[in-house]
């Protein structure tokens, strides 16, 4: 058994989406100024954006990640039969949505492995104001998190399984 149940974790990511959905209404330069978004994206060669004051973007991602927040929060208070399966089926989506998301941040930013090369006048496409430090910031804790849920879920799985055998095994054994 993990040390950590699944759904703890989950509970732990929905209380910290709505803390952040809390600090992106009030005051999201708290978010901006955190020290591993200014690491992570000097690491990776990203530029650092500032929220200086909240505005109705900071607030339309607050509503979002609030949203999110309860949502999971919901979700991982159901029965243990009904919410293994929800999350087995969800953690890979979110999984891949979230390395999609890192993935095109890291390897499209400016002198990435596939960024348009040569003319810089090129116009800026749709998805150029995703390369920077907070989205992937973003993007790399909610994939480690999600992928520790979602080892933690197939863990838990098979303990169930085991479960659910020696039961039937008891019950095959007492009608005999």
């Amino acid at each position: 058994m993990a040390i950590v149940s699944p759904f703890t974790i989950i509970r732990g990511l929905s209380v910290f989406h709505l803390t952040l959905g809390f600090f992106f209404l009030t005051s999201p330069d708290a978010i901006t100024n955190q020290n591993i978004v200014f690491l992570l994206g000097e690491a990776m060669k990203l530029p650092h954006i500032r929220f200086d004051s909240p505005s109705p973007a900071t607030a339309f991602i607050a509503v979002a990640l609030g949203l999110l927040g309860v949502s999971d929060l919901t979700a991982a208070s159901m029965a243990d039969e009904v919410a293994l399966p929800y999350w087995m089926s969800q953690c890979p989506i979110r999984l891949l949505f979230l390395f999609a998301v890192t993935g095109y941040t890291y390897v499209f930013k400016k002198g990435g492995l596939f960024a348009a090369a040569g003319n810089t006048n090129v116009a800026s496409g749709p998805g150029e104001n995703l390369k920077n430090s907070m989205v992937f910031t973003w993007g790399f804790l909610e994939l480690a998190a999600w992928f520790w849920v979602f080892l933690s879920l197939r863990d838990e799985r098979r303990q169930a399984a085991v479960r659910i055998l020696e039961r039937r095994k008891a019950d095959s054994g007492s009608m005999r």
